[in-house]
């Protein structure tokens, strides 16, 4: 099955009787009222039922209903290209995927099989997943389109897979390395096609048509089931595809190859940007490059070295502050004892602290004999605990601490320390210690 999306990826406005195969099996339901507005397609309900869509982030399931078109402009997700969003009258496309030659739309809400319906198309999106589609390959080798069809041209190098991000797209060669003269010749020249004007066209085969043989793929679906599609760019590249492509290379503006990334199996990672992401791109590092002006109060070819010296000067203030807690630590422990008379136990809380700065503390004072209950970080979230002491009371107290902080640790060897989630609780913590010392005072041994 080839979808109307497929048989013409910029198709706006399309009357109900032209409406792909829906045409020839009459009208059924009621009547439109007015004819579809630009990106708009007028089809017919064929089936409904409910289903579950797991969404992509993870999460609980959404219910809802799968929902089968006679004909659509909503391309399902396939070839490497994610699926197009949209409404069916004015009820969400959350998803579309194929089903051997269905494509199967899931919505929030139950639609009525025979009922003629409007579907409205995200042309943002379409528009977006064209140009990157249109500028890499939709199959792994031998099908391919036009970064990798240069590639392997003018250097061997054969694309094995490829993927469309969110915000960049990855080809994936089979080469273990591309020098930055192999990548600027790339790009020169693949935006030199653009310049040319290259058409871009698409072409259906019966699946036993001996032209096929001619065509490079990779093999169809075992579900595929009516005519073959396959994609032309003039002089470059021809080969089966069931994604949307723009009409002529023109459309993809302009190609941005960011650099190549170490891929897996000795393989290279080629990152791009085609059309409107690239404006988008620019756009931002543009914005990002007003703003650094305005904070580092120089201009941008000042930046790069603006920010070593606040990194330098940053990891100079870093190491003064370290030495101040050190030495601040040791005084800590100094002044208690120095004390004539020294409590058995020892609670401190500083929020610049850290686990060094604690151990520095517990090393000093000693833990033979006092119990030891110190914190670093926020005064009410999260931080950093250490509890230091007599090894069985440790052994005891670790745990329950550990616990009253909402937090976990571990210890040996007389020292229990771990992270915290809940700080504000350190005073039910010192109640526990001083409770646990005033049952092991002297005075309350000889009262047992």
């Amino acid at each position: 099955m080839v979808f109307q999306c497929q048989r013409d990826s910029w198709a706006r406005q399309v009357a109900a009787g032209q409406a792909g195969r829906g045409a020839a099996r009459g009208r059924r339901g009621p009547a439109l009222t007015a004819p579809p507005s630009p990106l708009q397609f007028a089809t017919r309900v064929v089936s409904c039922r409910a289903a579950e869509l797991r969404p992509e982030g993870g999460g609980e399931p959404v219910r809802g209903f799968q929902v089968v078109l006679e004909d659509t402009i909503l391309f399902p997700e396939g070839g490497g290209q994610p699926d197009d969003r949209g409404l069916i009258g004015d009820v969400p496309v959350l998803r579309v995927t194929r089903r051997g030659p269905e494509a199967v739309h899931f919505v929030p809400a139950a639609l009525e099989p025979g009922a003629e319906v409007l579907l409205s198309l995200d042309w943002e999106r379409r528009f977006d997943h064209m140009q990157q589609h249109s500028a890499v390959a939709c199959t792994p080798l031998p099908g391919q389109h036009l970064i990798t069809a240069i590639a392997e041209q003018m250097f061997g190098f054969q694309t094995t897979s490829w993927e469309l991000g969110r915000q960049r797209s990855v080809i994936e060669l089979d080469t273990p390395s591309m020098t930055a003269e192999q990548v600027e010749a790339l790009e020169r020249s693949v935006n030199e096609k653009i310049r040319e004007r290259v058409p871009v066209t698409v072409r259906e085969l019966a699946a036993d048509d001996p032209k096929i043989e001619t065509v490079r793929s990779r093999g169809l679906p075992d579900d595929h089931a009516g005519p073959v599609r396959v994609v032309d760019i003039e002089g470059i590249d021809s080969n089966m595809c069931c994604g949307t492509h723009v009409s002529n290379l023109s459309d993809l503006q302009v190609i941005k190859l960011l650099g190549t990334e170490k891929g897996k199996k000795n393989k290279t990672n080629l990152v791009f940007l085609a059309g409107n992401r690239v404006l988008k791109s620019i756009e931002q590092s543009h914005s990002t490059e007003k703003a650094l002006t305005s904070l580092l109060k120089n201009g941008p070819g000042e930046h790069v070295e603006a920010v070593k010296r606040l990194q330098s000067s940053v990891k100079l203030l870093q190491k003064n502050n370290l030495n101040l807690l050190r030495d601040i630590a040791v005084l800590i422990a100094r002044d208690f004892r120095s004390k004539p008379v020294q409590s058995q136990l020892f609670v401190l809380h500083r929020k610049e602290g850290d686990s060094e700065f604690m151990n520095i503390i517990a090393n000093e004072i000693g833990t033979e004999e006092t119990l030891l209950f110190l914190t670093v970080g926020d005064e009410k979230e999260a931080g950093l605990f250490l509890l230091a002491g007599p090894v069985e009371a440790v052994e005891n107290l670790g745990p329950r601490v550990a616990e009253l902080l909402g937090g976990k640790g571990a210890g040996k060897r007389g020292r229990f320390q771990g992270k915290a989630t809940k700080m504000s609780r350190r005073g039910e913590v010192q109640a526990l210690l001083q409770e646990f010392i005033s049952h092991r005072s002297p005075e309350a041994e000889k009262k047992e």
